[in-house]
């Protein structure tokens, strides 16, 4: 892989982590319309996390508070004590949902990890994914947000969602974010738990394959190339995450619906067996 070529894909990445059209499938689709050597999964880990490091750069103090909530705990001494602490914290209570939320991409990724790499060699498969994208950001269309509270099923039910999105072509914003409106989350809660969940979920898959690094006998322009991938999907995914907070406060999430059918349509005729 050439230096623009990472670029290229660094800034896809970054911009389309956010935005509610599938980084990774745009990174399958990318790659084989430049005509890129599969890089495996260890480009697509290293990419996502230049925007998980952009997810920390946004929510600093949303982090921060949460991690601060925790400290009550430690000194509680009962679980009666634990269990007010609990009830008084809503930024504990977030913490407690975002782990909740994140076993089931757990559970299916450790499942599934050899047909989820055969997935992401697959343009067709991804260009049909794309397909169901379109169909879950259509529906937030006729969600009603009535800002009611985070809690335990919902958590749930967005985490289910994320699960879903470790196939190449479902946005994983789009489907949380989506599943958050579906639970009558307000705009602004559903795309922060939804930012707020990355975090675990790509650190988790980066430490993973990051073995690979070590695996590996990687030269010198290969390291050159994953760098300069991580540079630009941070600042580009940071930008992403602007762009998007304004989108899902307006109520538009499914204008990227269309966006997504004619990229699955080319897809599926520039891809066909």
């Amino acid at each position: 892989m050439e230096i623009s070529d990472a670029i290229l894909l660094g800034i896809l990445q970054g911009l389309t982590e956010f935005l509610p059209i599938s980084s990774s499938g745009h990174l399958v689709l990318g790659q084989y319309l430049l005509g890129i050597e599969n890089q495996g999964i260890l480009f697509e880990v290293i990419v996502h996390f230049g925007t998980l490091m952009a997810v920390l750069l946004a929510f600093r103090k949303d982090i921060y508070a949460m991690l601060a909530s925790l400290r009550p705990l430690f000194g509680a001494g009962s679980l009666k004590k634990a269990g007010a602490a609990f009830n008084a914290s809503e930024n504990m209570r977030w913490t407690f949902y975002i782990l909740l939320a994140t076993l089931p991409a757990v559970v299916v990724g450790l499942w599934l990890e050899d047909r989820i790499e055969a997935a992401f060699a697959s343009p067709y498969l991804v260009s049909f994914m794309l397909l169901g994208t379109a169909a879950i950001l259509l529906a937030t269309k006729f969600f009603k947000a009535s800002g009611r509270p985070l809690q335990s099923r919902s958590a749930l039910i967005i985490g289910l969602a994320q699960a879903l999105a470790i196939l190449p072509g479902i946005s994983r914003s789009g489907s949380t974010i989506s599943a958050g409106l579906w639970q009558h989350l307000s705009g602004n809660d559903a795309a922060r738990f939804s930012f707020l969940l990355s975090i675990p979920a790509i650190l988790g898959a980066t430490l993973l394959k990051s073995v690979d690094l070590f695996q590996q006998h990687l030269e010198v322009s290969v390291l050159a190339t994953l760098l300069v991938g991580f540079l630009f999907s941070f600042v580009s995914g940071y930008f992403g995450i602007i762009l998007l907070l304004n989108i899902v406060k307006k109520g538009k999430l499914y204008w990227f619906a269309p966006y997504c059918v004619i990229i699955a349509i080319l897809g599926l005729v520039f891809f066909s067996p």
